[in-house]
C-alpha cells in the first residue's frame, strides 16, 4: 500500500504566457499601440488649439490684405475662403481637410500649404540633421568628459558652457559667427552659392536636400560648397542641442558609475577605461535616446531662427516671411505640419527606445 510519502502531486498546468493573457499580443507591440493611441489626442488638440488661435487674433484675410483690397474684394475673399461661414463648420472643413491631406492654401501668394512642405521642408530636414551631428558631436564627448573629471577644473568649465549654449538665443550665436567668420570670406547665407544652386536644382532626381543632390550631381567642388554653406548654421543650432546632450550624458554617466555591476567590474579588476565604456557608457546613453524626441521640438523651433538668420530657406523661413506677411492661414497649416512632425519624429524615439531598453515595454 503506497504511502502518503510516496503519492506524486498533479503537475500544475504552465502558467499562460504574457502574450496570451493580453490577447495575443507581445508587450512590445501593447507598448507600441498604446503610444501610437496617445499621439492621436494629442494631435487633435494642437490642431485644435492652432485653429482657435488664429482665428482670436482676428480676420486672416483683412490682416494680410487689409489696406490693399477694397472692402468688397475682401468679402470676396472670407467667401472663397470661407471665412464668413460659422466657425463650427470653419472647423469641420478644416480637420476634413488635415485628414485627405489638405493644409489649405496660402493668403498672400495662393500656394498649397503641401506644397510649402515639399519644397522647403527638405532644406529644414538638412539643417536638423547637421544640428544633430554638431549636437552629438560635442554633447556626448564632452559630457563623457566631464563626468570623468567631476567635480574638477574641467567638469566645471563644461557646466558653464553647456548652460551658455542652452541660454544664449539661436539668433544671437548665429550674429555672433558671422560675424566672426565673414571677414575670412566664409559663407553666412543661403544653403550654397548661386551657380552651384542653379546648377543642383537640375539634378533629376531632384530630392530638395542640397548635399544629396550635390553628389547625385557628381561635381566635388558644389559639394564642397554646400557643405560650406551649412557649417555655421548647423553650429549655431546644434550647440543649443549639444549643451542638453552635455548634461544629460554626465548625469547619467555619474549615476551609472554608482551602479552594483559597475562596482563588481572593478573589484574583478576590470580596467577603468573598459568600466566606462564597456559597462557605464552604453547604459547611459539609454536616456538621451529618449530625450531626443523632445529635441526635434526644440531644433524645429530654433530652425525659424536659424533659417531666418542665415537666410536658409526652410520652413522656418517661410513661417517667418509669412507672419511678417500676416498671413495667417499660412501659419496655420507650417505650425500644424511642424506638430505633425514632432509627433511622428516622437513615436519613432519611442519605438527605438522599446528596442535599446526592454525594460519601457513592461
Amino acid at each position: 500500500m503506497a504511502t502518503t510519502d510516496s503519492i506524486v502531486a498533479p503537475a500544475e498546468p504552465p502558467p499562460e504566457s504574457s502574450a496570451k493573457r493580453s490577447g495575443g499580443l507581445s508587450p512590445l507591440t501593447r507598448y507600441l499601440l498604446v503610444r501610437l493611441a496617445l499621439i492621436i489626442p494629442m494631435l487633435w488638440i494642437l490642431v485644435t488649439m492652432v485653429f482657435v488661435l488664429m482665428r482670436v487674433i482676428g480676420d486672416p484675410i483683412s490682416s494680410a490684405l487689409g489696406g490693399r483690397l477694397s472692402a468688397e474684394q475682401i468679402a470676396e475673399r472670407k467667401a472663397a475662403a470661407g471665412l464668413d461661414r460659422p466657425i463650427l463648420t470653419q472647423y469641420w472643413e478644416y480637420m476634413s481637410g488635415l485628414l485627405h491631406g489638405d493644409f489649405g492654401r496660402t493668403l498672400t501668394d495662393n500656394r498649397s500649404v503641401a506644397e510649402i512642405l515639399v519644397t522647403n521642408g527638405a532644406a529644414t530636414l538638412e539643417l536638423s540633421f547637421w544640428a544633430l551631428l554638431v549636437a552629438f558631436s560635442v554633447g556626448i564627448p564632452l559630457g563623457r568628459l566631464a563626468a570623468r573629471y567631476r567635480d574638477q577644473f574641467p567638469d566645471v568649465v563644461l557646466r558653464l558652457f553647456a548652460i551658455l549654449v542652452y541660454a544664449a538665443p539661436v539668433f544671437f550665436v548665429g550674429l555672433l559667427l558671422k560675424l566672426a567668420f565673414t571677414p575670412f570670406g566664409w559663407p553666412s547665407s543661403g544653403r550654397a552659392s548661386t551657380s552651384a544652386e542653379l546648377a543642383i536644382d537640375d539634378v533629376h532626381p531632384h530630392t530638395g536636400i542640397m548635399i544629396i543632390d550635390a553628389i547625385l550631381y557628381g561635381d566635388t567642388g558644389y559639394i564642397l560648397d554646400v557643405l560650406q554653406h551649412a557649417v555655421l548654421p548647423a553650429i549655431a543650432l546644434g550647440l543649443l542641442t549639444g549643451g542638453v546632450f552635455l548634461r544629460l550624458v554626465r548625469v547619467n554617466l555619474l549615476q551609472t558609475l554608482r551602479m552594483d555591476y559597475v562596482t563588481a567590474a572593478r573589484a574583478r579588476g576590470v580596467a577603468e577605461r573598459r568600466v566606462m565604456n564597456r559597462h557605464a557608457f552604453r547604459n547611459a546613453l539609454v536616456p538621451v535616446v529618449t530625450v531626443m524626441g523632445l529635441q526635434i521640438a526644440l531644433l524645429l523651433g530654433g530652425a525659424i531662427l536659424t533659417e531666418t538668420t542665415f537666410e536658409w530657406k526652410g520652413l522656418g523661413y517661410q513661417l517667418a516671411e509669412y507672419l511678417i506677411r500676416r498671413d495667417f492661414l499660412a501659419v496655420q497649416g507650417i505650425v500644424t505640419l511642424i506638430a505633425l512632425i514632432v509627433c511622428a519624429a516622437s513615436f519613432l524615439i519611442d519605438v527605438i527606445v522599446a528596442f535599446v531598453d526592454p525594460r519601457v515595454r513592461f
